[in-house]
Protein backbone atom coordinates (compact mmCIF):
# COMPACT_ATOMS: atom_id res chain seq x y z
CA UNK A 1 0.00 0.00 0.00
CA UNK A 2 1.32 3.29 -1.13
CA UNK A 3 -0.41 6.90 -0.32
CA UNK A 4 0.29 9.46 -2.95
CA UNK A 5 -0.63 12.82 -1.94
CA UNK A 6 -2.31 15.99 -3.23
CA UNK A 7 -4.46 18.71 -2.74
CA UNK A 8 -8.32 17.59 -2.14
CA UNK A 9 -11.26 18.78 -3.76
CA UNK A 10 -14.71 18.04 -2.28
CA UNK A 11 -15.13 15.97 0.70
CA UNK A 12 -15.53 12.65 -0.19
CA UNK A 13 -14.32 9.35 -1.08
CA UNK A 14 -14.23 6.89 -3.61
CA UNK A 15 -12.96 3.54 -4.55
CA UNK A 16 -12.28 2.15 -8.04
CA UNK A 17 -10.00 1.16 -11.28
CA UNK A 18 -8.19 3.67 -12.80
CA UNK A 19 -8.61 4.41 -16.16
CA UNK A 20 -6.54 7.28 -18.02
CA UNK A 21 -6.73 9.57 -20.64
CA UNK A 22 -5.63 9.10 -23.80
CA UNK A 23 -2.52 10.49 -24.74
CA UNK A 24 -1.78 13.79 -26.72
CA UNK A 25 -1.64 13.49 -30.63
CA UNK A 26 1.81 13.79 -31.66
CA UNK A 27 3.75 17.19 -32.70
CA UNK A 28 3.94 17.16 -36.36
CA UNK A 29 7.28 17.34 -37.88
CA UNK A 30 8.01 21.32 -39.13
CA UNK A 31 8.23 20.72 -43.26
CA UNK A 32 7.16 23.45 -45.72
CA UNK A 33 3.86 23.89 -46.44
CA UNK A 34 2.82 22.38 -49.75
CA UNK A 35 -0.29 24.48 -49.90
CA UNK A 36 0.90 27.75 -49.54
CA UNK A 37 0.12 30.60 -46.71
CA UNK A 38 -3.46 31.87 -47.73
CA UNK A 39 -4.75 28.73 -48.05
CA UNK A 40 -3.43 27.06 -44.87
CA UNK A 41 -4.46 30.49 -42.86
CA UNK A 42 -7.96 29.60 -44.31
CA UNK A 43 -7.51 26.10 -42.91
CA UNK A 44 -6.54 27.33 -39.17
CA UNK A 45 -9.37 29.64 -39.18
CA UNK A 46 -11.87 26.98 -40.12
CA UNK A 47 -10.90 24.85 -37.72
CA UNK A 48 -10.56 27.68 -35.67
CA UNK A 49 -14.15 28.66 -35.71
CA UNK A 50 -15.16 24.57 -35.64
CA UNK A 51 -13.50 24.31 -32.09
CA UNK A 52 -14.74 27.70 -30.33
CA UNK A 53 -18.27 26.43 -31.74
CA UNK A 54 -17.80 23.13 -29.98
CA UNK A 55 -16.87 24.35 -27.00
CA UNK A 56 -19.79 26.48 -27.01
CA UNK A 57 -22.08 24.25 -27.32
CA UNK A 58 -20.64 22.29 -24.54
CA UNK A 59 -20.89 24.91 -22.40
CA UNK A 60 -24.66 25.75 -23.21
CA UNK A 61 -25.70 21.80 -22.36
CA UNK A 62 -23.30 22.25 -19.60
CA UNK A 63 -24.77 25.38 -17.73
CA UNK A 64 -23.64 27.05 -14.52
CA UNK A 65 -19.57 27.86 -13.95
CA UNK A 66 -18.94 24.72 -16.71
CA UNK A 67 -20.49 27.02 -19.16
CA UNK A 68 -18.58 30.64 -18.08
CA UNK A 69 -14.98 28.17 -18.23
CA UNK A 70 -16.06 26.69 -21.98
CA UNK A 71 -17.29 30.21 -23.10
CA UNK A 72 -13.73 31.64 -22.01
CA UNK A 73 -12.00 28.70 -23.91
CA UNK A 74 -13.96 29.69 -26.96
CA UNK A 75 -12.16 33.22 -26.54
CA UNK A 76 -8.63 31.69 -25.82
CA UNK A 77 -9.40 29.86 -29.07
CA UNK A 78 -10.01 32.73 -31.08
CA UNK A 79 -7.66 35.67 -29.37
CA UNK A 80 -6.46 37.68 -32.31
CA UNK A 81 -3.01 37.65 -30.82
CA UNK A 82 -2.78 34.01 -31.09
CA UNK A 83 -3.90 34.21 -34.80
CA UNK A 84 -1.07 36.81 -35.60
CA UNK A 85 1.27 34.50 -33.98
CA UNK A 86 0.03 31.52 -36.52
CA UNK A 87 -0.12 34.01 -39.14
CA UNK A 88 3.03 34.84 -38.99
CA UNK A 89 4.21 31.35 -38.97
CA UNK A 90 2.17 30.45 -41.80
CA UNK A 91 3.77 33.55 -43.92
CA UNK A 92 7.22 31.64 -43.17
CA UNK A 93 6.12 28.75 -44.91
CA UNK A 94 4.99 26.49 -42.16
CA UNK A 95 1.47 24.28 -42.46
CA UNK A 96 -1.40 25.28 -40.27
CA UNK A 97 -0.47 21.93 -37.80
CA UNK A 98 2.75 23.16 -36.85
CA UNK A 99 2.24 26.52 -36.89
CA UNK A 100 -0.77 26.52 -34.16
CA UNK A 101 1.29 23.67 -31.73
CA UNK A 102 4.38 26.13 -32.05
CA UNK A 103 2.24 29.39 -31.40
CA UNK A 104 0.22 28.20 -28.76
CA UNK A 105 3.20 26.57 -26.82
CA UNK A 106 4.89 30.33 -27.00
CA UNK A 107 1.63 31.33 -25.36
CA UNK A 108 1.28 29.06 -23.14
CA UNK A 109 4.81 29.31 -21.49
CA UNK A 110 4.47 33.10 -21.10
CA UNK A 111 1.32 31.88 -19.18
CA UNK A 112 3.56 29.51 -16.84
CA UNK A 113 5.72 31.91 -16.35
CA UNK A 114 3.11 34.61 -14.91
CA UNK A 115 2.17 31.76 -12.22
CA UNK A 116 -0.85 31.91 -10.38
CA UNK A 117 -4.27 32.12 -11.88
CA UNK A 118 -2.55 32.66 -15.63
CA UNK A 119 -0.24 30.01 -15.19
CA UNK A 120 -3.37 27.73 -14.22
CA UNK A 121 -4.66 28.72 -17.72
CA UNK A 122 -2.28 27.08 -19.69
CA UNK A 123 -3.67 23.63 -18.90
CA UNK A 124 -6.38 24.96 -21.04
CA UNK A 125 -4.29 26.57 -23.38
CA UNK A 126 -3.32 22.76 -24.45
CA UNK A 127 -6.35 21.29 -24.69
CA UNK A 128 -7.67 24.50 -27.48
CA UNK A 129 -4.58 23.47 -29.18
CA UNK A 130 -5.03 19.65 -29.30
CA UNK A 131 -8.85 20.10 -30.49
CA UNK A 132 -7.49 22.60 -33.20
CA UNK A 133 -4.78 20.00 -34.25
CA UNK A 134 -7.19 17.28 -33.87
CA UNK A 135 -9.78 19.51 -36.92
CA UNK A 136 -6.89 19.74 -38.51
CA UNK A 137 -5.88 16.57 -39.08
CA UNK A 138 -9.41 15.07 -39.88
CA UNK A 139 -9.29 13.02 -36.18
CA UNK A 140 -10.69 12.74 -33.02
CA UNK A 141 -9.62 14.77 -30.07
CA UNK A 142 -7.87 12.87 -27.38
CA UNK A 143 -10.50 12.40 -24.49
CA UNK A 144 -12.05 10.63 -21.99
CA UNK A 145 -11.74 6.96 -21.62
CA UNK A 146 -14.66 4.44 -22.35
CA UNK A 147 -13.52 0.99 -20.58
CA UNK A 148 -17.32 0.43 -20.23
CA UNK A 149 -17.73 0.40 -16.24
CA UNK A 150 -17.44 2.78 -13.70
CA UNK A 151 -13.94 4.32 -12.94
CA UNK A 152 -11.46 6.69 -11.71
CA UNK A 153 -9.79 8.92 -13.85
CA UNK A 154 -6.52 9.53 -14.05
CA UNK A 155 -5.19 12.55 -16.30
CA UNK A 156 -2.03 15.01 -16.54
CA UNK A 157 -5.21 17.64 -16.38
CA UNK A 158 -8.46 17.43 -17.14
CA UNK A 159 -9.38 19.58 -20.46
CA UNK A 160 -12.73 22.08 -19.03
CA UNK A 161 -14.34 20.65 -22.09
CA UNK A 162 -14.30 17.09 -20.62
CA UNK A 163 -15.10 17.94 -17.07
CA UNK A 164 -17.86 20.12 -17.85
CA UNK A 165 -19.95 16.98 -19.45
CA UNK A 166 -18.75 14.13 -17.55
CA UNK A 167 -20.69 11.56 -16.75
CA UNK A 168 -21.13 10.80 -13.45
CA UNK A 169 -22.49 7.57 -13.37
CA UNK A 170 -19.07 6.32 -14.63
CA UNK A 171 -16.81 8.46 -13.48
CA UNK A 172 -16.25 7.47 -9.84
CA UNK A 173 -13.31 9.80 -8.97
CA UNK A 174 -10.82 12.34 -10.54
CA UNK A 175 -6.82 12.49 -9.79
CA UNK A 176 -4.38 14.90 -11.88
CA UNK A 177 -0.65 15.12 -11.94
CA UNK A 178 -0.92 18.85 -12.53
CA UNK A 179 -3.52 21.91 -11.64
CA UNK A 180 -3.89 23.09 -8.31
CA UNK A 181 -7.12 24.47 -5.79
CA UNK A 182 -8.10 26.75 -8.45
CA UNK A 183 -7.44 24.95 -11.68
CA UNK A 184 -10.73 24.84 -13.98
CA UNK A 185 -10.58 20.91 -13.00
CA UNK A 186 -10.92 21.90 -9.32
CA UNK A 187 -13.25 24.45 -9.64
CA UNK A 188 -15.52 22.17 -11.94
CA UNK A 189 -15.57 19.42 -9.87
CA UNK A 190 -15.87 21.20 -6.28
CA UNK A 191 -19.27 22.66 -8.18
CA UNK A 192 -20.44 18.98 -9.50
CA UNK A 193 -19.53 17.58 -6.11
CA UNK A 194 -16.77 15.28 -8.06
CA UNK A 195 -14.26 13.11 -5.34
CA UNK A 196 -11.19 14.66 -6.92
CA UNK A 197 -7.42 14.97 -5.61
CA UNK A 198 -4.94 17.31 -7.85
CA UNK A 199 -1.81 18.09 -7.99
CA UNK A 200 -0.71 14.61 -7.28
CA UNK A 201 2.85 13.66 -7.23
CA UNK A 202 3.41 10.20 -8.60
CA UNK A 203 -0.32 9.83 -10.10
CA UNK A 204 1.65 9.56 -13.78
CA UNK A 205 2.73 6.13 -12.30
CA UNK A 206 -0.34 4.96 -11.98
CA UNK A 207 -1.77 2.32 -14.42
CA UNK A 208 -5.05 0.99 -16.21
CA UNK A 209 -7.19 -1.06 -14.04
CA UNK A 210 -5.32 -0.75 -10.83
CA UNK A 211 -7.27 0.07 -7.59
CA UNK A 212 -7.12 3.25 -5.82
CA UNK A 213 -8.99 5.05 -2.89
CA UNK A 214 -9.58 9.00 -3.08
CA UNK A 215 -10.05 10.08 -0.22
CA UNK A 216 -10.33 14.13 -1.04
CA UNK A 217 -10.86 14.82 2.71
CA UNK A 218 -7.33 14.11 3.43
CA UNK A 219 -6.03 14.31 0.00
CA UNK A 220 -5.05 11.06 -0.55
CA UNK A 221 -4.65 8.18 -2.82
CA UNK A 222 -4.42 5.29 -1.95
CA UNK A 223 -2.71 2.67 -4.44
CA UNK A 224 -3.11 -1.56 -3.62
CA UNK A 225 -5.29 -0.44 -0.83
CA UNK A 226 -5.88 -3.71 1.74
CA UNK A 227 -10.01 -5.36 2.27
CA UNK A 228 -9.76 -3.34 5.55
CA UNK A 229 -9.19 -0.20 4.02
CA UNK A 230 -11.36 -0.99 0.93
CA UNK A 231 -14.04 -1.65 3.41
CA UNK A 232 -13.34 1.75 5.59
CA UNK A 233 -13.51 3.65 2.72
CA UNK A 234 -16.76 1.92 1.43
CA UNK A 235 -18.30 2.69 5.04
CA UNK A 236 -17.36 6.46 4.59
CA UNK A 237 -18.51 6.58 1.21
CA UNK A 238 -22.08 5.10 2.38
CA UNK A 239 -22.36 7.31 5.81
CA UNK A 240 -21.91 10.48 3.13
CA UNK A 241 -24.59 8.84 1.01
CA UNK A 242 -27.00 8.60 4.02
CA UNK A 243 -26.34 11.84 5.33
CA UNK A 244 -26.91 13.37 1.79
CA UNK A 245 -30.15 11.93 1.73
CA UNK A 246 -31.49 12.36 5.03
CA UNK A 247 -34.07 15.36 5.46
CA UNK A 248 -32.87 18.95 5.02
CA UNK A 249 -32.72 20.33 8.65
CA UNK A 250 -31.33 23.68 9.04
CA UNK A 251 -27.69 23.81 10.33
CA UNK A 252 -27.18 23.61 13.99
CA UNK A 253 -24.61 21.52 17.08
CA UNK A 254 -26.11 19.10 18.83
CA UNK A 255 -26.86 20.96 22.01
CA UNK A 256 -29.47 23.05 19.78
CA UNK A 257 -27.22 25.82 18.82
CA UNK A 258 -28.02 27.63 15.34
CA UNK A 259 -25.27 28.10 12.70
CA UNK A 260 -26.85 29.01 9.88
CA UNK A 261 -25.80 27.16 6.53
CA UNK A 262 -25.46 29.06 3.13
CA UNK A 263 -24.03 28.77 -0.06
CA UNK A 264 -21.51 30.46 -2.13
CA UNK A 265 -22.91 31.45 -5.34
CA UNK A 266 -21.10 32.98 -8.93
CA UNK A 267 -24.28 33.53 -10.88
CA UNK A 268 -28.30 33.61 -9.99
CA UNK A 269 -28.30 30.04 -11.99
CA UNK A 270 -26.95 28.05 -9.03
CA UNK A 271 -29.47 29.12 -6.95
CA UNK A 272 -31.87 26.47 -7.24
CA UNK A 273 -29.36 23.84 -7.12
CA UNK A 274 -28.52 25.28 -3.25
CA UNK A 275 -31.64 25.63 -2.53
CA UNK A 276 -31.91 21.59 -3.61
CA UNK A 277 -29.18 20.63 -1.32
CA UNK A 278 -29.83 22.67 1.29
CA UNK A 279 -29.46 25.84 1.77
CA UNK A 280 -30.74 28.21 4.05
CA UNK A 281 -29.59 31.42 1.64
CA UNK A 282 -27.05 32.42 0.53
CA UNK A 283 -23.51 33.64 2.57
CA UNK A 284 -21.52 34.71 -0.61
CA UNK A 285 -23.13 36.32 -3.91
CA UNK A 286 -20.16 37.05 -6.26
CA UNK A 287 -21.45 40.27 -8.69
CA UNK A 288 -18.32 39.87 -11.03
CA UNK A 289 -20.10 38.19 -13.05
CA UNK A 290 -22.04 40.76 -14.38
CA UNK A 291 -18.47 42.93 -15.09
CA UNK A 292 -15.67 40.83 -15.86
CA UNK A 293 -17.17 39.97 -19.60
CA UNK A 294 -17.86 43.70 -20.22
CA UNK A 295 -16.36 46.41 -21.91
CA UNK A 296 -18.22 49.00 -19.58
CA UNK A 297 -20.15 49.06 -16.35
CA UNK A 298 -23.47 47.40 -16.79
CA UNK A 299 -26.44 49.64 -16.06
CA UNK A 300 -28.33 50.38 -13.21
CA UNK A 301 -31.21 48.34 -14.97
CA UNK A 302 -29.15 45.30 -16.10
CA UNK A 303 -28.11 44.80 -12.66
CA UNK A 304 -31.13 45.00 -11.42
CA UNK A 305 -32.63 42.43 -12.90
CA UNK A 306 -30.05 39.67 -12.51
CA UNK A 307 -30.08 40.39 -8.83
CA UNK A 308 -34.13 40.37 -8.55
CA UNK A 309 -33.89 37.04 -9.79
CA UNK A 310 -31.18 36.06 -6.96
CA UNK A 311 -33.29 36.54 -4.58
CA UNK A 312 -36.65 35.50 -5.70
CA UNK A 313 -35.26 32.45 -5.32
CA UNK A 314 -34.67 32.60 -1.49
CA UNK A 315 -38.06 34.45 -0.76
CA UNK A 316 -37.73 35.08 3.07
CA UNK A 317 -34.22 33.84 3.18
CA UNK A 318 -30.77 35.55 4.35
CA UNK A 319 -28.64 36.69 1.12
CA UNK A 320 -25.26 38.35 1.34
CA UNK A 321 -24.54 39.72 -1.37
CA UNK A 322 -20.28 41.23 -1.84
CA UNK A 323 -20.14 44.33 -3.88
CA UNK A 324 -17.79 44.20 -7.06
CA UNK A 325 -14.35 42.94 -5.85
CA UNK A 326 -12.31 43.83 -8.80
CA UNK A 327 -8.72 44.42 -8.59
CA UNK A 328 -5.51 41.97 -8.48
CA UNK A 329 -5.98 39.23 -10.97
CA UNK A 330 -9.60 40.10 -12.05
CA UNK A 331 -8.36 43.79 -13.57
CA UNK A 332 -11.03 45.83 -15.53
CA UNK A 333 -10.47 48.30 -18.22
CA UNK A 334 -13.47 50.53 -17.40
CA UNK A 335 -12.60 50.19 -13.52
CA UNK A 336 -9.02 50.09 -13.21
CA UNK A 337 -6.47 48.82 -16.11
CA UNK A 338 -3.51 50.40 -14.72
CA UNK A 339 -0.36 48.42 -14.52
CA UNK A 340 1.24 47.33 -10.56
CA UNK A 341 3.89 45.59 -9.24
CA UNK A 342 2.02 43.96 -6.77
CA UNK A 343 -2.16 44.02 -7.40
CA UNK A 344 -2.90 41.86 -4.90
CA UNK A 345 -1.59 45.00 -2.58
CA UNK A 346 -2.52 47.63 -4.85
CA UNK A 347 -5.98 49.21 -5.93
CA UNK A 348 -8.52 45.95 -5.37
CA UNK A 349 -12.08 45.99 -3.50
CA UNK A 350 -13.55 48.67 -1.74
CA UNK A 351 -10.47 51.41 -2.35
CA UNK A 352 -11.41 51.11 -6.35
CA UNK A 353 -14.75 51.00 -5.68
CA UNK A 354 -14.31 54.36 -3.66
CA UNK A 355 -11.77 55.88 -6.09
CA UNK A 356 -14.59 54.84 -9.04
CA UNK A 357 -18.13 55.77 -6.54
CA UNK A 358 -20.62 55.85 -9.28
CA UNK A 359 -19.81 52.09 -10.25
CA UNK A 360 -20.43 51.66 -6.61
CA UNK A 361 -23.35 53.77 -6.50
CA UNK A 362 -25.24 52.16 -9.52
CA UNK A 363 -24.33 48.74 -7.75
CA UNK A 364 -26.28 49.87 -4.57
CA UNK A 365 -28.85 51.42 -6.30
CA UNK A 366 -29.74 48.69 -8.65
CA UNK A 367 -29.36 45.71 -5.29
CA UNK A 368 -31.62 48.33 -3.27
CA UNK A 369 -34.25 48.12 -6.28
CA UNK A 370 -33.94 44.23 -6.50
CA UNK A 371 -34.88 43.94 -2.38
CA UNK A 372 -37.55 46.65 -2.80
CA UNK A 373 -39.85 44.07 -5.24
CA UNK A 374 -38.52 41.18 -3.80
CA UNK A 375 -38.93 39.29 -0.35
CA UNK A 376 -35.53 37.88 0.50
CA UNK A 377 -33.60 39.57 3.42
CA UNK A 378 -30.71 41.42 1.45
CA UNK A 379 -27.34 41.82 3.25
CA UNK A 380 -24.76 43.95 1.45
CA UNK A 381 -20.96 44.07 2.65
CA UNK A 382 -17.88 45.65 1.03
CA UNK A 383 -14.83 43.75 0.08
CA UNK A 384 -11.12 44.21 1.07
CA UNK A 385 -11.91 46.78 3.80
CA UNK A 386 -8.30 47.33 6.10
CA UNK A 387 -9.61 50.68 8.06
CA UNK A 388 -12.61 52.20 10.17
CA UNK A 389 -12.87 55.36 7.52
CA UNK A 390 -13.50 52.16 4.82
CA UNK A 391 -16.40 50.74 7.03
CA UNK A 392 -18.01 53.95 7.74
CA UNK A 393 -17.71 55.28 3.99
CA UNK A 394 -19.37 51.53 2.71
CA UNK A 395 -22.22 51.60 5.46
CA UNK A 396 -23.14 55.27 5.09
CA UNK A 397 -23.56 55.18 2.04
CA UNK A 398 -25.18 52.09 1.42
CA UNK A 399 -27.68 53.19 3.86
CA UNK A 400 -28.29 56.51 1.98
CA UNK A 401 -29.10 53.97 -1.46
CA UNK A 402 -31.29 52.39 0.49
CA UNK A 403 -29.52 49.12 1.87
CA UNK A 404 -30.95 47.91 5.06
CA UNK A 405 -28.32 45.69 6.20
CA UNK A 406 -24.49 46.79 4.94
CA UNK A 407 -21.36 44.91 6.62
CA UNK A 408 -17.67 44.21 5.14
CA UNK A 409 -15.61 41.34 4.63
CA UNK A 410 -13.26 40.62 7.52
CA UNK A 411 -9.87 39.71 4.47
CA UNK A 412 -7.28 41.89 5.80
CA UNK A 413 -5.43 41.15 8.91
CA UNK A 414 -5.55 45.10 10.12
CA UNK A 415 -9.26 44.60 9.96
CA UNK A 416 -9.43 41.70 11.84
CA UNK A 417 -7.28 43.00 14.80
CA UNK A 418 -9.59 46.07 15.36
CA UNK A 419 -12.76 44.28 14.35
CA UNK A 420 -14.29 45.79 17.77
CA UNK A 421 -13.82 49.06 16.36
CA UNK A 422 -15.27 47.79 12.50
CA UNK A 423 -18.46 46.12 14.47
CA UNK A 424 -19.01 49.45 15.68
CA UNK A 425 -19.61 51.42 12.55
CA UNK A 426 -21.40 48.56 10.70
CA UNK A 427 -23.72 45.36 11.17
CA UNK A 428 -21.98 42.37 10.14
CA UNK A 429 -18.55 40.63 9.40
CA UNK A 430 -18.20 38.10 6.92
CA UNK A 431 -14.47 36.52 7.03
CA UNK A 432 -13.55 35.70 3.65
CA UNK A 433 -10.66 32.94 4.37
CA UNK A 434 -9.14 32.48 1.50
CA UNK A 435 -7.44 36.19 1.08
CA UNK A 436 -7.38 36.33 5.02
CA UNK A 437 -4.97 33.15 4.87
CA UNK A 438 -2.38 34.85 2.04
CA UNK A 439 -2.34 38.01 3.60
CA UNK A 440 -1.68 36.62 6.83
CA UNK A 441 1.17 34.22 5.78
CA UNK A 442 2.07 36.45 2.89
CA UNK A 443 1.97 33.58 0.23
CA UNK A 444 0.19 34.18 -2.84
CA UNK A 445 -2.76 31.95 -2.56
CA UNK A 446 -2.64 31.22 -6.39
CA UNK A 447 0.64 30.48 -6.56
CA UNK A 448 2.12 26.93 -6.13
CA UNK A 449 5.55 27.25 -4.71
CA UNK A 450 3.59 28.52 -1.51
CA UNK A 451 1.15 26.22 -1.43
CA UNK A 452 2.12 24.99 1.83
CA UNK A 453 1.25 28.15 4.06
CA UNK A 454 -1.82 28.88 2.31
CA UNK A 455 -3.82 26.82 5.03
CA UNK A 456 -6.77 28.61 7.04
CA UNK A 457 -5.87 25.86 9.84
CA UNK A 458 -2.58 27.74 10.92
CA UNK A 459 -2.90 29.22 14.39
CA UNK A 460 -2.20 32.75 13.18
CA UNK A 461 -5.06 32.40 10.87
CA UNK A 462 -7.35 31.06 13.41
CA UNK A 463 -6.38 33.70 15.90
CA UNK A 464 -7.71 36.40 13.69
CA UNK A 465 -10.77 34.44 13.41
CA UNK A 466 -11.16 34.15 17.09
CA UNK A 467 -10.32 37.78 17.53
CA UNK A 468 -13.59 38.56 14.62
CA UNK A 469 -15.46 36.25 16.55
CA UNK A 470 -15.15 37.64 20.34
CA UNK A 471 -15.62 41.12 18.90
CA UNK A 472 -19.16 40.04 17.14
CA UNK A 473 -19.94 38.30 20.48
CA UNK A 474 -18.96 41.61 22.34
CA UNK A 475 -21.30 43.70 19.82
CA UNK A 476 -24.01 41.73 19.60
CA UNK A 477 -23.33 41.09 15.77
CA UNK A 478 -23.14 38.16 13.41
CA UNK A 479 -19.86 37.34 12.22
CA UNK A 480 -20.15 34.81 9.10
CA UNK A 481 -17.49 32.45 6.94
CA UNK A 482 -17.79 32.42 3.55
CA UNK A 483 -13.96 30.89 2.18
CA UNK A 484 -13.42 27.67 1.04
CA UNK A 485 -12.63 26.91 5.17
CA UNK A 486 -16.15 26.74 5.99
CA UNK A 487 -16.84 23.82 3.59
CA UNK A 488 -13.94 21.39 6.00
CA UNK A 489 -16.30 19.48 8.19
CA UNK A 490 -13.87 19.65 11.01
CA UNK A 491 -13.03 23.35 10.46
CA UNK A 492 -16.22 24.05 9.99
CA UNK A 493 -16.61 23.20 13.50
CA UNK A 494 -13.40 24.71 15.03
CA UNK A 495 -14.17 28.21 13.40
CA UNK A 496 -17.72 27.78 15.47
CA UNK A 497 -15.90 27.43 18.46
CA UNK A 498 -14.20 30.63 17.47
CA UNK A 499 -16.79 32.48 17.25
CA UNK A 500 -18.72 32.42 14.18
CA UNK A 501 -22.38 32.21 14.19
CA UNK A 502 -22.85 31.27 10.00
CA UNK A 503 -20.99 29.52 7.87
CA UNK A 504 -20.92 29.61 3.64
CA UNK A 505 -19.94 27.41 1.45
CA UNK A 506 -19.78 25.74 -2.27
CA UNK A 507 -23.35 23.77 -2.08
CA UNK A 508 -22.25 20.41 -2.41
CA UNK A 509 -20.33 20.42 0.67
CA UNK A 510 -23.33 21.45 2.66
CA UNK A 511 -24.69 18.03 3.99
CA UNK A 512 -20.89 17.27 4.75
CA UNK A 513 -21.05 19.88 7.55
CA UNK A 514 -24.19 19.69 8.15
CA UNK A 515 -23.88 16.31 9.30
CA UNK A 516 -20.21 17.24 11.25
CA UNK A 517 -21.92 19.89 13.28
CA UNK A 518 -24.47 18.14 14.60
CA UNK A 519 -22.13 15.47 16.38
CA UNK A 520 -21.01 18.31 18.68
CA UNK A 521 -22.11 20.66 21.64
CA UNK A 522 -20.83 24.17 21.58
CA UNK A 523 -18.39 23.66 24.31
CA UNK A 524 -17.08 20.41 22.56
CA UNK A 525 -16.41 22.82 19.39
CA UNK A 526 -14.47 25.23 21.73
CA UNK A 527 -12.83 23.04 23.29
CA UNK A 528 -11.30 21.56 19.73
CA UNK A 529 -10.80 25.33 18.60
CA UNK A 530 -8.66 25.70 21.69
CA UNK A 531 -6.64 22.47 20.70
CA UNK A 532 -6.19 23.92 17.38
CA UNK A 533 -5.29 27.35 18.59
CA UNK A 534 -2.39 25.74 20.45
CA UNK A 535 -0.33 24.26 17.85
CA UNK A 536 2.27 25.68 16.23
CA UNK A 537 1.64 24.98 12.62
CA UNK A 538 -1.22 24.06 10.28
CA UNK A 539 -0.67 20.57 10.28
CA UNK A 540 -0.21 19.82 13.92
CA UNK A 541 -3.21 22.20 14.29
CA UNK A 542 -5.42 19.77 12.48
CA UNK A 543 -4.48 16.87 14.11
CA UNK A 544 -5.11 18.43 17.66
CA UNK A 545 -8.53 19.09 16.53
CA UNK A 546 -9.15 15.96 15.20
CA UNK A 547 -7.44 13.81 18.53
CA UNK A 548 -9.68 16.50 20.24
CA UNK A 549 -12.72 15.16 18.46
CA UNK A 550 -12.00 11.59 18.44
CA UNK A 551 -11.60 12.06 22.68
CA UNK A 552 -15.41 13.35 22.23
CA UNK A 553 -16.38 10.39 19.82
CA UNK A 554 -14.54 8.06 22.50
CA UNK A 555 -16.09 9.43 25.27
CA UNK A 556 -19.70 9.06 23.65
Amino acid sequence: MTTLTGSGIGLGIAQGPVARVSDPLPKPENTPSTAGAEAEKARFRTSVAVVARELEDRGARAGGTAQDVLEAQAMIAEDPTLAEEVDARLDDGATAEWAVVDAFAAFREMLTQAGGYLGERAADLDDVAQRVLADLRGVAAPGLPQPGHPYVLVARDLAPADTALLDLDQVLAVVTSDGGPTSHTAILAREKGIVAVVGVTGARDLTDGETVIVDAENGAVVTDPTEAELTAASDRAEARKAAAAAPLKPGALADGTAVMLLANLGSPDGAAGAVELGAEGVGLFRTEFLFLSADEAPTVEDQQAAYTKLLQAFPGQKVVVRALDAGADKPLKFLNDDDEDNPALGMRGIRILREREQILRDQLTALANADAATDADLWVMAPMVATVDETRYFTDLAHELGIRTAGVMVEVPSAALIADRILAHTEFASIGTNDLTQYTMAADRLLGSVAALQSPWHPAVLQLVRSVGTAGADAGKPVGICGEAAADPLLAVVLVGLGATSLSMAPAALADVRLSLSQYTLEDAQRIARAALAADDAASARTAARDAAEKKEKEA
